[in-house]
């Protein structure tokens, strides 16, 4: 079979033969070996002596003695065959003369195919004592995989993207202590899949898992010379390549096929549970750091191509990682592309959360275009329709601030959503328990409504905004309500990483508190600050351990803490249990009211009721918007053609307000919300019933509202009761009331 230059890496010859076809894009260098070794052989080695643009390819012949073989369609797609069958090593090496003995690649490195579907270490570092599995200086080779695996998914979940609810959790951190999942599968792609694990999550009520990478990486050469580890994951040694260290032991004893079969498995398992997959990926950056550091694959193919450079031949770094991927290059953005279309044929994933995606939209100048070729591509594949692309919307370079800029079709991770609801829940009450106001809601009603002052400029709706108050970086949920301060000393870094602007407050005391009143009102904040995520418009996330009020003492880069600190702990308190319970019941909430709104919502602006109102039940105007201490409000949720509604009530002061229900007419026949009968175990009263906590008449023709949840605990047990336009409500301080409109 004659050798193209397409499709690069290891791929079966077309014409089904036996014989395999080879092609590497490797611009700097002049000729290029391929060398590998079969199961069982010694290492070979074979010039790649076809040369198209910077791809050297050639066909690796079947093994001698093998006959002819004609593979099926079937076998083909199976990926292997018998010139490079499943389990051969290989790399590549700047070419040698004819006749040159191959060394072993653990004496002498070979270049990573940058397409390799399986990483193997075939040497640990050898100036490190004691290094982990991933420890920087580790000599690889890349293993074809054979794609045997059996998918189950005939029908993968396809939420609408309005009725998502993202989970960000880590592979390992998520079930290491999980005392329900056996102890061989804790961490692993295996023990995510666990019934324990797809069953919290289906009753947690989230419709997405975005893992953090997945792809096969390394630490950098900084934690292992601390004897840490990069147990986030943001440091890729292979795009194409699952992280072997996910798998159970089982898996990675028998190499990288299996650890592809298991991470397909979790797939199939998540999908029957009805969750989508989503995977955070880093194409910005790669394991090979800043220039000087080791070539494990790309630098030694052609740096100048594949990583940025200014016009003096210097690296432009805009990740803060030591390189930057050159997406002005088109065969860099055609690996990338070939990527995505891997994880969603092969693997059968759901999306990508972009790290740092503003570097993918740096044109040869280095400046960010939304009509970067890379988006157009992603935007035009037809591999890649309706897989959710989502934005880490900012990057450390000139520009690099892009929230609310990205193409139409793909969502932004909304910072200033993060910074605004923290603002308010929690800088606001420091400033008031200092004897300021606290400022005012203006920004917080602009951030619930969808931040269009950030996305409709660019043409995009609200659905374009994933709202969050947390992510891996950063505090946890209960860590803001606890730590006025970082405290990242077991980072070895002398506590100079991570940010110091974290918007947290600690209630007037730093970190644990044995009184009970201090953890009572910590977690009432952070009831607070979920409820308002949940209700926000836009698309919610939700951190793995928030909704158990999970700590890391205070650390907020815990990137380098593979150990307890950032596992999920699921010996729950009290607390813990209550905020579980309330995230479950505003999950619920949250989906059965767009169960009742026109299909396009809330994507059509013109046809969302947001009507907000002050404590007294009129409209909010303009002077109050603006007076600084109006922190308590009400907004009325709704669509035109919708059959429910919800009003939200907020009291952000230090006092408790008596609340008027506004009169609200719904632009539509309302239907009873389904609410939250069974979270709470009672039927609503009938409209006619005494109302407790309420005063006040209301006409026929008025509306009623039935509570379907209190952040607060007092109020939350008058859930079910109904209360009619222009009745009161007390609203405790620092609370928040949910009501449905019926």
């Amino acid at each position: 079979m004659q050798a193209r230059s397409h499709p690069l890496g290891v791929h079966p010859s077309p014409s089904g033969d036996g014989t395999a076809n080879v092609a590497v894009y490797a611009p700097g260098l002049e000729e290029v070996d391929l060398v590998f070794s079969r199961p069982g052989e010694g290492w070979q080695r074979l010039r790649l002596d076809g040369v198209n643009h910077g791809i050297h390819y050639a066909t690796v012949p079947r093994p001698r003695g093998a006959g002819p073989e004609d593979l099926t369609p079937q076998e083909l797609a199976r990926d292997v065959c018998s010139a490079m069958p499943r389990g051969t090593r290989y790399g590549f090496v700047p070419a040698r003369s004819h006749g040159t003995p191959v060394e072993d690649p653990a004496q002498e490195p070979v270049l990573l195919d940058p397409y390799g579907r399986g990483l193997v270490r075939v040497a640990p570092p050898a100036d490190v004592v004691g290094p982990g599995p991933d420890a920087y200086g580790g000599t690889y080779v890349s293993e074809v995989v054979a794609q045997d695996h059996v998918w189950q998914d005939d029908s993968r979940p396809a939420h609408p993207w309005r009725d998502t609810v993202i989970y960000e959790a880590h592979v390992k951190g998520l079930t290491m202590l999980h005392p329900d999942i056996p102890r061989e599968l804790r961490g692993t792609y295996a023990g995510l899949a666990h019934p324990v694990m797809t069953e919290y999550l289906r009753s947690l009520g989230v419709t997405a898992v975005e893992l953090l990478p997945v792809h096969a990486h390394l630490d950098e050469a900084h934690l292992t010379a601390a004897g840490l580890t990069n147990y986030w994951g943001y440091n890729t040694l292979g795009f194409f390549a699952p992280h072997a260290g996910y798998a159970t032991r089982a898996a990675q004893e028998a190499g990288p096929t299996a650890v592809l079969d298991e991470f397909q498995q979790m797939v199939d398992a998540l999908h029957d549970a009805g969750l989508q997959v989503y995977l955070d990926v880093v194409y910005n950056h790669t394991a090979e750091g800043g220039p000087g550091q080791r070539a494990y694959c790309w630098r030694g193919l052609g740096e100048r191509a594949y990583y940025r450079h200014d016009e003096h031949g210097n690296y432009v770094d805009v990740t803060g990682c030591g390189n930057s991927v050159n997406f002005a290059d088109p065969q860099v953005v055609r690996m990338a592309l070939d990527s995505l279309r891997y994880w969603v044929e092969q693997c059968h994933v759901d999306g990508f959360r972009f790290d740092l995606a503003p570097e993918l939209g740096r044109d040869e100048h280095h400046h960010f275009t939304r009509n970067h070729p890379f988006f157009v591509a992603v935007a035009a594949d037809p591999v890649l329709q309706g897989v959710r692309m989502i934005s880490e919307p900012w990057d450390v370079g000139a520009g690099g601030w892009q929230t609310g800029r990205f193409p139409v079709g793909w969502a932004d991770w909304n910072d200033q959503y993060r910074d605004t609801v923290r603002g308010f829940w929690l800088s606001g009450q420091r400033t008031m328990r200092r004897g300021g106001g606290g400022g005012t809601a203006g920004r917080l009603a602009g951030a619930m409504s969808g931040s269009a002052e950030l996305f409709a400029p660019h043409g995009r709706t609200t659905l374009a905004s994933v709202n969050f108050v947390t992510a891996h970086d950063g505090f946890t949920l209960y860590d803001l309500t606890a730590y006025d301060n970082k405290h990242n000393e077991a980072n070895r870094e002398n506590n100079a990483d991570g940010t110091n602007d974290n918007h947290s407050w600690n209630h007037d005391h730093e970190g644990f508190s044995p009184d009970v009143r201090v953890r009572a009102a910590r977690a009432a904040t952070a009831r607070n600050m979920m409820a308002t995520l949940l209700f926000s418009q836009g698309v919610p996330m939700i951190t793995a351990g928030d909704e158990l009020l999970r700590s890391q003492d205070g650390n907020n880069n815990a990137y380098c803490q593979d150990n307890g600190l950032s596992w999920v702990d699921w010996r729950l308190t009290p607390f813990d249990r209550s905020m579980l319970h309330t995230t479950q019941r505003l999950i619920r909430i949250r989906r059965a009211f767009l169960a009742g709104q026109p299909r396009e919502f809330p994507a059509r602006p013109q046809d969302v009721v947001l009507n907000w109102y002050a404590s007294s039940g009129e409209p909010m105007t303009a002077d109050l918007w603006q007076t600084d201490g109006v922190r308590a409000l009400q907004v009325v949720l709704a669509a035109r053609g919708g059959t429910t509604a919800g009003l939200f009530v907020l009291n952000g002061t230090e006092s408790e307000v008596t609340a008027v229900l506004p009169a609200f007419e719904h632009p539509a026949p309302v239907e009873r919300v389904p609410g939250d009968h069974a979270a709470r175990g009672r039927a609503a009263r009938d409209d006619d019933a005494a109302v407790a906590g309420g005063s006040g008449t209301a006409t026929a023709a008025s509306p009623s509202f039935r509570l379907v949840l209190a952040t607060d605990p007092n109020l939350d047990e008058l859930t079910g009761n109904r209360w009619h336009t222009g009745d009161t409500v007390t609203v405790p301080p620092q609370s928040v009331a949910m009501f449905a409109v019926v």
